[in-house]
């Protein structure tokens, strides 16, 4: 009895081996969907929120508060606005996947207030486009601690306003 018992083991464990992707009952996860963004409302003064992303830059960094969106999808969705030390500033609606540590720029802003369609709009990985600081600080300290997406904008806007998510010290 003994015997057939390791036999049936020995026999089990070849099969799951020769597969190529074990997946037992409970395994069903679904292909990632990335849903339609919605364009916000251009981006206001009143709402914008600084973040510091470090002596890298010596631009001003802001979030709008009332266009922080957190999709079905788990991608945090924002507007960013870039102020330069002459004044100058560059505005842009963009996406971070938390999971994979993606950014993907959906809008960029116009000097008239409105949106226009970037010319590449695509899911780049954070850590290999250098001039990303800002996104980079937002997704690190700020909206994906650990990599694991803030729950709410209510909570987006409070790790904003303490200048990093609590989570980051656990």
């Amino acid at each position: 009895m003994r015997f057939s018992f390791i036999a049936i083991c020995t026999f089990f464990l070849a099969a799951c081996a020769g597969q190529d992707v074990f997946k037992d009952g409970f395994d069903n996860e679904k292909p990632w969907v990335e849903q339609q963004a919605q364009l916000p409302p251009y981006p206001s003064q009143e709402n914008l929120m600084s973040f510091d992303v470090g002596p890298n830059t010596s631009n001003q960094h802001f979030v709008d508060s009332t266009s922080i969106d957190i999709g079905e999808d788990d991608v945090i969705r924002f507007s960013l606005v870039v102020q330069s030390s002459t004044g100058a500033m560059n505005v842009s609606y963009e996406g971070i996947r938390c999971e994979t540590f993606e950014r993907k720029l959906y809008a960029l802003g116009r000097d008239d207030r409105t949106w226009s369609q970037p010319r590449i709009s695509e899911w780049r990985r954070l850590d290999f486009v250098r001039q990303l600081y800002a996104q980079r600080e937002l997704a690190k300290n700020l909206f994906c601690p650990h990599k694991q997406i803030v729950n709410s904008s209510e909570e987006a806007i409070r790790a904003l306003k303490a200048g990093m998510h609590p989570k980051i010290f656990r």
